[in-house]
């Protein structure tokens, strides 16, 4: 949490400044880029594990073939 979040609140019954509004969205911003990246990430951790098993079972299967 920014010292923006500390001086404004939205639910303020203050209007927020230009340079409040403006760093409120720069911290939405990073925030959902983080969010992004780390949902990115997990989608690629997934898609490996994924692929790891499938090239198991492919194995498995050509030897089951093959004996």
């Amino acid at each position: 949490m920014t010292e923006i979040h500390k001086k404004y609140r939205l639910t303020s019954m203050e209007e927020p400044t230009d340079e409040m509004l403006q760093e409120l969205m720069e911290d939405v911003a990073r925030a959902a880029r983080e969010s992004s990246a780390k949902a990115e990430a997990e989608k690629q951790r997934r898609l490996e594990e994924t692929a790891r098993i499938i090239a198991i079972r492919r194995s498995k299967r050509k030897h089951e073939l093959n004996d």
